[in-house]
């Protein structure tokens, strides 16, 4: 049994991973601020779950506070952590748009607060979540690790392209361990409110209009969350420093997909179409060979059972999960 120390653990990837590392036998020390980015009511549901758990412990904190990471009246324990799973960031291309300074306070300075709570506690293994964003702009597709990422999009790729730099000079300066893993797309039940899918699912069951963002056209390989917690704990094996890819095997575009929520919800869909957001990628596809050959890794989801196992979580939770912001 070993202990873990996760960030963003209220988040829907952060939760999922917890769950499975708790229901291994694992402890589990859980850290998040749940702030506002979206509904906090669906990061209150998350952590009301891993609470079940009596070998989970949970510390409201913010990551871009130094003192409440590395202050002597920090909250977090100091016992022997196996590895620190950074997840805790400020994810979204638009917002980032719109309030750049806060996405560099949390995932710049948020994440060497992180690594350097592991270098002065020991902490032989440090993953750490990226994103796909950083691929810009018509990279290779499927893209693998080695393609450009030089030119970010947004401030968000941009401070996801800032913190691989600062693992990687604590991987040089201190020997740490460090994985980085670029998530692709990531949904599933409890997921996140602002993204595509659940915004899909719920509008679609509750008769309400679709709002797409250009044509349609564009596509994503969108990766159900278990697959990408399954990826994240297989990482957490001694690697030196990598960067890996995790995606879904299955890219689809935004129309096809509205057409998937309609044969699954068994309604259709009122859709209306914007104009394009210049922060959005046209599209992207993972390249994984790289996870399959380190980690053993592979895509076992499906995106029509993703999606059959996301509406059907929302027809159990939708006397509440119908009020969730989405906007």
């Amino acid at each position: 049994m070993s202990s873990y120390l996760i960030s963003g653990v209220a988040g829907s990837i952060g939760a999922r991973t917890a769950e499975l590392l708790l229901e291994e036998g694992h402890r589990v020390i859980g850290v998040d601020n749940l702030n506002d980015a979206y509904d906090v009511r669906m990061k209150e549901y998350r952590l009301r779950r891993l609470q079940r758990h009596p070998a989970f412990r949970f510390h409201r904190l913010d990551i871009s506070e130094r003192a409440q990471v590395l202050g002597d009246t920090s909250p977090i324990e100091k016992e022997e952590i196996a590895a620190v799973i950074h997840l805790a960031a400020r994810a979204g291309v638009r917002a980032s748009v719109e309030n750049p300074w806060i996405f560099l306070e949390t995932n710049l300075i948020g994440t060497l607060n992180m690594l350097e709570w592991a270098r002065q506690h020991g902490v032989p293994k440090f993953i750490f979540a990226s994103t796909s964003s950083i691929y810009g702009s018509n990279p290779p597709l499927p893209t693998p690790e080695d393609a450009s990422s030089d030119r970010p999009l947004q401030p968000y790729a941009a401070s996801k392209k800032g913190a691989e730099a600062l693992c990687h000079s604590y991987h040089y300066l201190y020997g740490l361990d460090v994985t980085i893993l670029r998530y692709f797309t990531v949904y599933g039940p409890a997921g996140r409110p602002d993204l595509a899918m659940f915004r899909f699912c719920q509008w679609i069951h509750e008769g309400r209009p679709v709002r797409v963002n250009g044509d349609g056209e564009q596509s994503r390989g969108f990766t159900y969350v278990d697959d990408i917690a399954h990826g994240t704990i297989l990482a957490l094996k001694p690697l030196g420093y990598e960067i890996i890819n995790l995606g879904g095997h299955e890219v689809i575009t935004i129309n096809a997909l509205i057409r998937l929520f309609e044969e699954v919800i068994g309604q259709r869909a009122q859709v209306i179409y914007g104009p394009p957001n210049p922060a959005d990628m046209l599209t992207n596809w993972a390249d994984v060979s790289k996870a399959r050959r380190l980690l053993g890794w592979e895509p076992r989801v499906s995106l029509r059972e993703g999606v059959e196992r996301l509406v059907e979580w929302y027809r159990q939770e939708r006397s509440w999960a119908r009020e969730i912001l989405t906007v």
